[in-house]
């Protein structure tokens, strides 16, 4: 059977992204959701001249004029209804956050005045309009201020709460489901015989989903060809993206692609010119999305990480691709003519983010995982990588 490229298969992978519309959601429930219509600002940022250090407020021309002291008129703290500034020759003591005064246009912070008997002087040099933020200094009524296509952070959330938005409009997430098959698995709270295994895989690959607000279904198969077709067709009506563990490679139990076939998915291609990862089914069928990974464990996990989460990113409006790199920390070799994704530790070293390789015990070491924390794409072309040479790096953590 013919490989199919690392970079065929993310095009083709690409090329089948799809669009799963918006939803309202309430803005406290929008964190890590992909913003589908801009959020305005509904009145100018900031809605009045804002005074940022908390001292006294005085009207420049009289500093022009000459005048070094003044006396306090008033205090205003934020939240207070703006004062006026009655005599020009006065001031107005004024707090952090508080509107500026009427008729004041200049603040200066208590420290560099002194004040006695009601009376403030100026004890160093002043700046006119100094420590004021302006009304719409930063945006105007009206102004997109989160643009459609950010995917929403703890700022974009404070901002959502700012103009007022309890709502906001977000990009659809797929409905998946996770399904794993292997007589051996157990699940996690049963205690093993000695010829089985607990499913680690699924929770593996859902937690690296869960930073896209993916909530995950799970579905386990025997290794029977009838309850795999059944499940594959009920999982194919149910849910959006199937993502398959186990069964896709050439044993006389890996039902799944006959299954997939049987149920009308059709296959854009099986097996990658890669290591870890070789055996990786791609297909769809009208809608679905069929991902279905190996059932090693690194490999499961770097096919999902890899091939996954671009096609989600893309799907929801984002690049799909963080375009991270990583040079290698000391000379490796490689002699397969496969893509190798090389797992790497990382650090900093002068600015530069050094990757070092750590040898595990093949793609079902997934205890190995633990103690790096990314994958360093090395190509097929090569079969001597230098050190100091720079190549794609897919971090563990989608963030």
């Amino acid at each position: 059977m013919e490989l199919t490229s690392v970079n065929d298969a993310t095009r083709i992978i690409l090329e089948n992204t799809l669009d799963y519309g918006t939803e309202a959601v309430a803005f406290t429930d929008a964190y890590r959701r992909v913003l589908a219509e801009p959020l305005v600002a509904d009145r100018d940022f900031p809605p009045f001249d804002r005074v940022t250090m908390d001292g006294i407020a005085i009207q420049w021309q009289s500093y022009q004029n000459g005048q070094r002291t003044f006396r306090i008129e008033s205090t205003q703290t934020a939240g207070d209804v703006q004062h006026t500034l009655q005599d020009p020759a006065a001031c107005i003591e004024v707090m952090t956050g508080a509107s500026l005064p009427i008729n004041a246009d200049t603040v200066i912070k208590y420290e560099d005045v002194t004040i006695e008997n009601g009376v403030a002087q100026l004890k160093f040099t002043v700046r006119e309009k100094q420590n004021v933020h302006f009304r719409g200094e930063d945006r105007m009524a009206g102004a997109a201020i989160v643009p459609t296509g950010t995917l929403l952070g703890p700022p974009e959330i404070a901002i959502a709460a700012s103009v007022g938005a309890t709502e906001v409009m977000v990009k659809k997430l797929p409905s998946v489901v996770i399904i794993t098959s292997g007589d051996e698995l157990v699940p996690v709270e049963a205690t093993p015989l000695p010829h089985q295994i607990r499913s680690s895989n699924v929770h593996c690959i859902a937690t690296l989903l869960k930073p896209y607000q993916i909530e995950v279904n799970f579905i386990h198969i025997p290794d029977d060809l009838e309850a795999t077709q059944q499940a594959v067709k009920e999982a194919l009506l149910k849910y959006d993206v199937l993502i398959l563990c186990g069964g896709v490679s050439q044993g006389k139990k890996d039902f799944i692609p006959k299954a997939l076939q049987a149920e009308g998915v059709q296959k854009y291609f099986h097996k990658l010119s890669q290591q870890p990862g070789k055996p990786f089914w791609f297909g769809r069928k009208d809608r679905n999305v069929v991902f279905a990974l190996p059932g090693n464990p690194v490999s499961s996990f770097l096919c999902a990480r890899r091939y996954f989460i671009p096609w989600l990113r893309q799907s929801l409006g984002l690049e799909a691709f963080d375009h991270t790199y990583a040079a290698l920390s000391a000379d490796y070799v490689y002699t397969s003519p496969l893509t190798y994704f090389l797992q790497v530790q990382l650090y900093q070293e002068n600015a530069t983010l050094m990757a070092r390789p750590v040898m595990g015990h093949g793609s079902g070491d997934f205890a190995n995982l633990v103690e790096n924390q990314g994958f360093l794409e090395l190509p097929k072309e090569q079969t001597e990588f230098k050190k100091g040479d720079i190549f794609p790096l897919w971090r563990y953590d989608t963030l």
